[in-house]
């Protein structure tokens, strides 16, 4: 397929047959699974995939690429095409009588809107994903996995980690897409848990507690909740008030969280605060 890469799609296209082959194994694709990709681009990935499992759904933004996907995939098996914006595709119907396996080599520059849009179409993920499998910026991959305590552990660390297993799997090098891209890739895995290992009962109250706590990393959790949780509060929770988000691990969210659900006042006396974008990192 001939295509000029654009850059509003942020596509870079994967083309190093080592790194799909390995790509697929982590995979692991079995006929009967449901299978969707998102972004297949040019089908680099498209066609093993299509090969092993027998039949594919895909969403696709770009509409130049899918006659040429449709007919390079001709011959390997059911290919289901979805024209769409991924950010704004309803993915949890496709999920509900089996779960989806879903597979992508995302652009960069929605990664982060993207994993949040799955979080947020469902209360338990694992009702309708089983697991999925992104090409991400490296940065972003450590960011999903990072543990308490490092710059890297934030808001997208807690939001994933409280409902999927992350696993950071390898790293692929600029050369292996087209263009290259100017930083490294990885290959993350997420396994939703079918029972997340921590008691959230209210996740609109457990999101809106995170996004609050990393609102100023330099400051610390006493100022960030305030409108939230006091500080009697939030030693109730066995934390101390003193501390900032990024020392907090994952069961000290959840209890913060607990706690704010029954605090919140029903004519939203206090609402929570405005929370940047910048607090997705």
């Amino acid at each position: 397929m001939s295509h000029q890469a654009r850059k509003r799609f942020s596509q870079n296209f994967l083309h190093d047959q080592g790194v799909i082959s390995r790509i697929v194994r982590a995979i692991n694709p079995r006929t009967g699974q449901n299978l969707l990709e998102i972004g297949p681009g040019q089908g680099a990935i498209t066609r093993p995939l299509l090969q092993a499992c027998g039949r594919l759904q895909v969403v696709e933004l770009d509409r130049d690429l899918i006659e040429p996907l449709r007919q390079g995939c001709a011959g390997l098996g059911e290919l289901i095409i979805h024209s769409a914006d991924a950010l704004k595709f309803d993915f949890a119907p496709l999920g509900r009588d089996q779960p989806l396996r879903l597979v992508g080599n995302l652009p960069y520059n929605i990664s982060t809107p993207l994993l949040f849009h799955l979080l947020e179409q469902s209360n338990y993920i694992s009702n309708y994903i089983r697991d999925m499998h992104f090409m991400l910026q490296k940065e972003v991959v450590q960011r999903m996995a990072a543990e308490p305590g490092g710059k890297d552990y934030g808001r997208l660390t807690v939001m994933l980690q409280a409902r999927c297993r992350v696993s950071h799997l390898f790293d692929i090098g600029p050369a292996a897409f087209t263009p290259a891209p100017k930083v490294d890739s990885s290959l993350v895995r997420l396994a939703p848990y079918a029972q997340p290992p921590y008691p959230i009962a209210d996740f609109g109250a457990f999101a809106r507690l995170v996004s609050a706590a990393f609102s100023q990393r330099r400051k610390t959790l006493r100022n960030c909740l305030k409108g939230l949780l006091d500080e009697a509060q939030i030693r109730a929770a066995g934390v101390d008030p003193s501390a900032r988000a990024e020392t907090l691990d994952i069961g000290q969210f959840a209890q913060l969280a607990q706690l704010s659900a029954r605090a919140e006042d029903p004519a939203d006396q206090h609402p929570a605060p405005t929370v940047p974008d910048s607090t997705l990192r």
